[in-house]
């Protein structure tokens, strides 16, 4: 289940990338990681224009939500791992106790519903829930483009008005401060 959650269909809490509690406002100037803008990045950065360079491109256990909140050896995923996660199993649109997502089957059987709990922005849900679910991964955005290494990786699926899927193995990279569900991975 998301970090946060008491049951698998149970959203759980949003949480900034690198965070690890949830909070009421998702934007630069609550960031931890910056000092207010996306300009002032004060851990995890590859290009000076946009704060202190460290080259940290994968969370550090005491910044991941998954591990402080659940602990043994529990993490956030890599994107790598997100992406087997796409290309490795079944995906089911499916509807679990009156909670919209997809049933995602793994080639050894074994399955996880993942909710779609959308995101967070500012101080509301950004799209509606029950059409998207958005999902951090451990992995920066390291790439050259002088605003990216403010993004990290994510994994989305959206289901449309019309109850048919698509865009559902799509990784992207989208800011730092979005409040995003967290599925947990393990050792």
């Amino acid at each position: 289940m998301n970090v946060g959650a008491s049951k698998p269909e149970d959203y759980g809490d949003y949480f900034a990338w690198g965070e690890t509690k949830p909070k009421s406002k998702y934007d630069w100037s609550t960031y931890k990681w910056c000092n207010g803008s996306k300009t002032t990045i004060t851990k995890y950065g590859t290009n000076s224009s946009c704060g202190i360079v460290d080259n940290k491109t994968t969370l550090e256990l005491p910044d991941d939500a998954a591990r402080v909140n659940w602990g043994g050896t529990w993490r956030v995923p890599t994107s790598n791992e997100i992406s087997e996660l796409k290309t490795k199993c079944t995906w089911t649109r499916t509807t679990q106790n009156d909670v919209k997502g997809f049933l995602v089957t793994g080639p050894n059987g074994n399955h996880i519903f993942l909710p779609a709990a959308s995101f967070l922005y500012g101080e509301s849900v950004v799209r509606d829930t029950g059409s998207e679910g958005y999902y951090w991964s451990s992995s920066l955005n390291a790439s050259s483009y002088a605003d990216e290494p403010n993004c990290a990786y994510y994994f989305y699926f959206m289901i449309d008005k019309r109850g048919t899927d698509y865009n559902r193995y799509k990784t992207d990279y989208g800011y730092r401060y979005d409040g995003q569900s967290v599925r947990l991975v393990t050792e």
